[in-house]
């Protein structure tokens, strides 16, 4: 356990008690302007490598900060106290710890000569002739020195080693410093305060004062920095997620202009494929007439070659008196002459060619879209009754056939609509085979099963709205005070998240109805979503806030709402698969609300819808489009 512990001192003396410069033990540690410190020795190495004109100055070889050296002198320069401390104390502890022959077995000069020698006033191993130096030396000389071995045996505890560092005035060097003059911002002995510092405009404070007002006011700039700090981390958060989200967007861009590209190269091939048929066709049939042409000419010209050779082979082989009995005949056979047509060669039908047109013209295959729009594309509904109007429509969401579901809860009515706005049926209050109370918030599930939330339970339907079963979320409170009021629903692949106002509950399930775990937030008063980074986002509409936690309850953020630098009431919030957060929000008059976009932080994005009556709860279709439940009617938005 002792060597254990020693190897941490030592791990922890080279972490943070080594010199920058030269790698070793700290050895009169000096301070910069920055509060880097380094050994006065390799300070001055440093000052010697400088030119002439720089020597004025010090460049900090860590940060590259200047720091002006006082008369030219490196002397000057503040002193590391606290760190000359600490390096004495770990060299303590290592040799109590019987760890001091490893890295300080040698001597503290740096030469690397053995140590026989401990100097207990100034904690250093000393070799043969630092011990013979350090008696000689008269501000030394009376130190008191042991031998290191007889030191390391005695096991004496570092406190007893060690003692209290007392800071003298530089002036009046016999005198201790007891005050700080804040005007001159200095540090003062009392023979100070009586010849230099007397007058009225010295400010005159106790060291114990003055440090106390010093570290209550960094310890207030610290705490500012802390909210700097978790304003950078929550920035970084906010730039790392708009990257994230750049390098899927540029992926998709990349798969849309592939699959752009592809639909017309596969136009052009369709179009060259009917071209090619069609100029087949008629070289066909133009063919097919040459062909008979030649058939043609051929057949009459194989008869008269038969002919021909019957009359050369009768010439040739009767006689006088046979030729004159048959010349009748012959003479009528080579009438065939008369009769031959040949037919003769058309070239015009022998031309065929194509004029292509451009089917590819100058324009460009797409446009680049540098920022997200929305614009309207379609609404459905009106202010009413029947069975295609609505009097409060309150949420909506969407199967995966495109068909939208539309609770109004004034009407106590869920209705089905195609995804054209089409009226297809609806479920009411009073209908005994659904037995729905009073509808509000609504989700579909991965499979296409409709969750309900009804007052006091959850209800399950399918895609025509078929009861399927229901359970409740959590039971009310003994005492009767917090009763369930079930409000806003989300649904993942995994769990279902169910809000209950009343008892300003979230209760998490599976997707069979089974309770995970409850959440208390009393914030909690509208509409709920879970997000892509495993988190529930919720809009308080009293307190104009957006808010997230974990699933462990944990606040993330909370936000205030505004539209036009206004403070403005959210309700609907709806979370993209990019970690963006949708949410709908009210100003004081009807018809001027928006739909906003917030990153995964909840930093304000952009607005993507204004002008809206009076927006509720949304979802997203197949096809990625925004349907807002819009009071009186559904509006449907599509990303450009």
């Amino acid at each position: 356990m002792a060597e254990a512990a020693a190897k941490t001192v030592w791990k922890i003396s080279q972490g943070h008690l080594e010199c920058p410069i030269c790698c070793c033990l700290f050895k009169d540690p000096k301070m910069l302007d920055c509060l880097h410190s380094f050994c006065l020795k390799c300070l001055e190495e440093m000052m010697c490598r400088q030119k002439p004109s720089e020597a004025e100055n010090i460049i900090c070889p860590v940060c590259r900060r200047e720091t002006q050296v006082p008369d030219g002198r490196l002397q000057s320069l503040a002193s590391s106290f606290f760190l000359s401390s600490f390096v004495n104390e770990v060299k303590q502890h290592e040799a109590v710890l019987g760890e001091a022959s490893a890295p300080t077995a040698t001597c503290d000069c740096g030469e690397g000569k053995e140590a026989t020698w401990r100097c207990l006033d100034c904690s250093d191993n000393l070799c043969q002739e630092c011990w013979k130096a350090h008696g000689r030396v008269k501000h030394t000389k009376d130190h008191q020195i042991i031998s290191l071995g007889d030191w390391q045996e005695s096991k004496m505890p570092p406190a007893e080693h060690s003692k209290p560092i007392t800071r003298m005035c530089t002036i009046h060097t016999d005198q201790k410093l007891c005050f700080f003059c804040d005007t001159c911002n200095t540090l003062i002995c009392s023979m100070c305060v009586a010849l230099d510092h007397r007058s009225a405009e010295h400010n005159l404070l106790k060291i114990d004062d003055t440090i106390r007002s010093f570290r209550s006011e960094v310890g207030n700039i610290l705490q500012k920095f802390e909210k700097s700090r978790q304003h950078f981390k929550s920035t970084e958060k906010s730039i790392e997620h708009a990257r994230n989200r750049l390098q899927k967007k540029l992926a998709q861009a990349h798969s849309d202009i592939d699959a752009k590209a592809e639909a017309e190269i596969t136009k052009i091939r369709n179009k060259a494929k009917l071209l090619t048929d069609k100029v087949n066709k008629i070289g066909q049939e133009r063919d097919s007439e040459y062909e008979k042409a030649l058939t043609n000419n051929r057949d009459q010209m194989e008869r008269a070659n038969q002919t021909i050779t019957a009359v050369n082979d009768l010439m040739s082989q009767a006689d006088d008196i046979e030729l004159l009995e048959l010349k009748t005949k012959v003479m009528h056979n080579l009438e065939f002459q008369k009769e031959l047509k040949f037919e003769l060669a058309s070239h015009g039908p022998s031309f065929i060619g194509v004029r292509c047109h451009d089917i590819v013209s100058d324009a460009d295959l797409g446009e680049v879209c540098v920022s997200e729009k929305w614009q309207f594309k379609e609404e459905f509904g009106k202010e009413g009754t029947g069975d295609d109007e609505f009097d409060f429509a309150r949420a909506v969401a969407c199967f995966r056939n495109g068909d939208i579901v539309v609770i109004d809860t004034r009407l106590k009515r869920l209705s089905l609509f195609s995804s054209t706005g089409r009226y297809k049926t609806s479920v009411a209050k009073g209908d005994a085979r659904h037995q729905l109370e009073a509808p509000f918030g609504l989700a579909v599930t991965h499979d296409d099963l409709l969750i309900v939330t009804d007052k006091k339970k959850v209800k399950v339907f399918d895609n025509e709205l078929q009861f399927v079963c229901e359970f409740t979320p959590l039971a009310d409170d003994a005492d009767g005070q917090s009763e369930s009021d079930l409000r806003g629903i989300a649904i993942d692949s995994q769990r279902v998240a169910v809000a209950d106002e009343g008892r300003k509950v979230i209760s998490v399930h599976s997707l069979d109805g089974s309770l995970i775990s409850s959440i208390s937030n009393n914030m909690l008063d509208y509409d709920l979503a879970i997000s892509n980074f495993s988190c529930l986002v919720f809009t308080n509409f009293e307190g104009q806030s957006l808010l997230c936690v974990n699933f462990t309850g944990k606040e993330m953020f909370r936000v205030k709402t505004f539209i036009k630098g206004k403070a403005a009431k959210p309700t609907g919030v709806l979370c993209d698969d990019d970690e963006t957060i949708y949410v709908t929000v009210h100003s004081d008059k009807m018809g001027c609300a928006e739909v906003q976009r917030y990153d995964s932080n909840g930093v304000f994005v952009a607005t993507v819808a204004q002008g809206l009556y009076n927006p509720l709860g949304m979802a997203f279709t197949p096809a990625g489009d925004v349907v807002v439940a819009d009071r009186h009617s559904v509006k449907i938005f599509e990303r450009m």
